[in-house]
């Protein structure tokens, strides 16, 4: 059984409005043995896209390699647009030794509310997933459970928002949470069933799954 631990620490600074919000990245990125073109940070891997994407939206002309500078675009790209990164998994063990988040067993999620509670200006939480089983959204519900609290469904098309009530002293804050179709290449089947990606891929042949969350991703990064 191999333990799967979470090799970077959240990253949010006191000024952070919005937090990406995934499971774990690929073991690889846990045991050090990062392919050429990883890059040693949060959603670092070569398989997963957001970055592509972010650098689509910005034109960050970003490396994809395993340097200290490829690190450094992507840290100062959070901070300028104050957003962090909490993955809500501490650990797991797996069966498997591959990126599977159903393969994930005995999992140990991070105090995400706890996390909310020392960063008062954090409003937004960016699931990298959807409430299937195991992902981002499907932890957090488990997690907020623990401490007696809801979400309410402000948006049922995709990507799903919802809000949650968070009790503080004053008044209680209120936190948007938006369900971000996965990068990962496993979601473009998926994505391929979806009736606005049809629309707009007959409307234009060359319109592709990339385009299709370069898209979606722009309102919220």
């Amino acid at each position: 059984m191999f333990l799967h631990k979470h090799p970077y620490p959240p990253f949010i600074k006191e000024d952070t409005t919005k937090l990406i919000v995934g499971t774990l990245p690929p073991p690889r990125f846990s045991t050090g043995d990062l392919f050429e073109q990883d890059v040693d940070f949060c959603y670092g891997s070569y398989y997963n896209s957001l970055w592509l994407y972010i650098d689509a939206i910005h034109h960050l002309n970003l490396r994809y390699d395993n340097s200290e500078e490829a690190v450094n675009q992507r840290k100062d790209f959070l901070i300028k647009h104050k957003i962090g990164v909490c993955d809500i998994v501490e650990s797991a063990e797996r069966a498997k030794i591959d990126a599977s988040d159903l393969g994930m067993t005995n999992v140990i999620l991070r105090d995400l509310i706890g996390y909310l509670k020392q960063y008062p200006n954090i409003d937004t939480l960016l699931f990298t997933g959807g409430n299937s089983k195991n992902g981002p959204e499907y932890f957090f519900r488990k997690h907020i459970k623990d401490y007696q609290l809801k979400m309410r469904l402000i948006s049922d098309e995709i990507p799903r928002i919802h809000e949650m009530k968070l009790p503080s002293q004053n008044e209680d804050r209120v936190i948007k949470t938006v369900s971000l179709t996965s990068a990962s290449g496993s979601a473009n089947r998926a994505i391929g069933s979806m009736p606005l990606y049809r629309q707009l891929k007959n409307k234009n042949p060359k319109f592709k799954t990339f385009d299709f969350r370069v898209m979606q991703y722009r309102e919220f990064f």
